[in-house]
Formats: C-alpha cells, sequence, structure tokens
C-alpha cells in the first residue's frame, strides 16, 4: 500500500467498502500503488494495468489496455463511444466484488501479461475522425486556420474534432468552432 493514495480512502464517503476490497484484489496481484488522475492507479513497471475510480451510479475498475483483453465473461463496459482503448468493469455494492473475486484478479493476470508482452492498442488515426462541416467549412475558408490545426498534435486535433461533432444542433458546432478558432490559431488544444 502506497501510503500516498490512502487519502483517496479516507476520503471515500460513496464506494468506501468497494474501494478497499477493490485494492486488496489489485494489490494481491503484486502491482505497484500509485497515484494519478487522483485515483488509485495500480501498475506493473511502471506501465497503467487498471485503476480504479467512482461514480454516481457505479464504480469501476478501469483497464488501461481493456479492449486487448478476452473478455470471457464479457463484462468489460466501453465507458463512451470515443474510448479506444480502456474498459470497465462496474460495480453497484460489495457483494458484486466478492463474489467475482476470482474474476477480477484473473483480468488482472491477463492485463499484467498483456503488458508483458508488449501488446499496443492500434488507436484510430485523426484523419479517421469525421470533420464537422461546420469546422470544413472555416477550414476551407481560412488556410491559416487549416495550416495551424495540421500543426497541432493529433491528440489535440481529436480533442477539438471529438468536441465539435458532441454538439447536435448545427448552430452549437458553429458557435463551437467559432469560439475555439482563436485558441487553434495559437496552436492550443481545447483544455491548453
Amino acid at each position: 500500500m502506497n501510503p500516498k493514495v490512502d487519502w483517496f480512502f479516507d476520503k471515500a464517503e460513496k464506494w468506501r467498502e468497494e474501494f478497499i476490497k477493490l485494492r486488496t484484489l489489485a494489490l494481491d496481484c503484486n502491482l505497484t500503488e500509485e497515484l494519478k488522475w487522483g485515483c488509485p492507479c495500480y501498475t506493473f513497471q511502471k506501465n497503467n494495468i487498471v485503476l480504479i475510480h467512482g461514480f454516481k451510479e457505479y464504480c469501476a475498475l478501469l483497464f488501461h489496455k481493456g479492449v486487448l483483453l478476452k473478455d470471457p465473461e464479457d463484462i468489460l463496459i466501453q465507458q463512451t463511444k470515443n474510448v479506444q482503448s480502456a474498459r470497465q468493469i462496474r460495480f453497484t455494492n460489495v457483494q458484486q466484488i466478492d463474489e467475482m473475486a476470482a474474476v477480477i484478479q484473473a483480468y488482472i493476470q491477463e492485463a499484467i501479461e498483456v503488458e508483458k508482452a508488449g501488446l499496443e492498442v492500434d488507436f484510430k488515426e485523426t484523419s479517421e475522425y469525421d470533420i464537422p462541416e461546420e469546422f470544413q467549412v472555416k477550414l476551407d475558408e481560412n488556410p491559416y486556420l487549416k495550416a495551424a490545426f495540421e500543426e497541432l498534435t493529433p491528440g489535440r486535433q481529436r480533442g477539438y474534432l471529438l468536441h465539435f461533432s458532441g454538439a447536435k444542433k448545427s448552430t452549437t458546432r458553429e458557435r463551437r468552432v467559432e469560439k475555439c478558432i482563436p485558441q487553434i490559431l495559437d496552436g492550443k488544444g481545447l483544455h491548453d
């Protein structure tokens, strides 16, 4: 146990018992406990394996390369349609964790084996994402904007494309594009 991570468990009002059970299961797999993104993260040779996190309706184990796991129990969940690599196992009570303890540890062991084998996730290329029409019009009109967007890292490009595409209405997409143009021209990502 890493004392720097204790505060996460101490402050937890909801899911405390579940978090502690999940912590024990992860540590029993000889993983190193670290604090990343404000959550307990369990690593093998400095590579992220699994993370514990909680939400309003459930708590979960997040497998960083979950898409590469076999999932014989069909329990891995893709958190949103845009998540390419990570997969969750979700829990709503401590009894589920107790009943699934052996399965959970088997999944953790498989995730460790994936890391030992050096397997990597094939991420979708930025060029495979749809460019919303409202943004494409601006790129076509403004060569400086197009050049600035192409200079951004692939992750920053994806961030903008997902942000623009996330709006249901064309007017909202237009507003988002207009608001982000200065930031793109400055070479910054959506959250920089």
